[in-house]
């Protein structure tokens, strides 16, 4: 579990209330929790962006949110050196017995896209159309990881628009209410009220969502591309030690410095 989401929320949130309550003169005032409570302007706010994501997206994608939240908490793991030492056993397997004999290794692979990807250089099938189907499997996950980011993208454009939309409407009451100089005050507290809903959403919640979800596709995404160049390079016949100097390549340098163990040139990065 990804405890330092959780954390971040919890940090996040306490510091909020902490400013909230401390005074410097009085020290901590838990009562000033109540001048920040409205509920017409959280249904102002968490109304409007629902509604907004309503006319902006599909009702599928409203469905991913338990998954995504799922990716965020409880990621899969994808570790790019596990995936270059089981390229690199196939690639050995390959070279002493044949591309045939990777059909029993391949049984005991979890991992369906380097399953189905070698089974296409088992299978012969040639090595253009190969390399055109791996390369749009790879376009598809972008695509299809960025639609998901999106969703959280426009919330949190949404989320401070219609705080700033509350607050109007809360200045629009207080300019109702001038002939009566107690009324003012209260009025434009609440009136502003909406916008830090607004900023509070966007920013705690719905960008940092789509950051993290940005991260997960990093990690899975460079899985695959290796899993990609691994097949492509076993069907080439390439020798395993080349394909693993080749794939550690791919590997940012501070990830690629983890894997030989801290010991620098063992591992190349770009």
């Amino acid at each position: 579990m990804d405890i330092n989401t959780l954390l971040g929320w919890v940090v996040g949130i306490a510091v909020l209330v902490f400013g909230i309550m401390y005074d410097k003169d009085k020290g901590v005032i838990p009562q000033n929790i109540k001048n920040f409570i409205d509920v017409p302007s959280i249904a102002v706010v968490l109304g409007g962006c629902i509604s907004g994501l309503m006319v902006a997206f599909p009702l599928s994608c409203f469905a991913k949110i338990p998954r995504h939240m799922k990716i965020m908490f409880m990621p899969g793991k994808y570790r790019p050196q596990d995936y270059i030492q089981q390229i690199v056993d196939l690639a050995t397997e390959a070279r002493i017995n044949g591309l045939l004999s990777l059909e029993g290794k391949l049984a005991e692979t979890k991992d369906e896209f380097l399953k189905s990807s070698m089974m296409l250089v088992v299978d012969a099938v040639e090595p253009d159309k190969v390399k055109q189907l791996l390369e749009t499997e790879l376009d598809y996950l972008d695509e299809r990881h960025a639609q998901d980011r999106a969703f959280y993208d426009k919330a949190g454009a949404f989320a401070p628009a219609f705080g700033m939309i509350g607050t109007l409407m809360g200045l629009v009451n207080l300019l109702k209410q001038l002939s009566d100089p107690d009324a003012i005050a209260p009025a434009m507290a609440l009136a502003l009220v909406t916008t830090f809903y607004g900023s509070c959403l966007a920013n705690m919640i719905f960008i940092p969502i789509s950051n993290k979800l940005k991260v997960r596709h990093e990690e899975e995404y460079l899985c695959k591309m290796i899993i990609s160049e691994g097949v492509q390079a076993i069907q080439a016949g390439d020798n395993p030690r080349f394909i693993e100097e080749k794939l550690t390549n791919l590997i940012p340098g501070v990830m690629a410095k983890k894997m030989s163990g801290g010991k620098g040139g063992e591992a190349k990065g770009k």
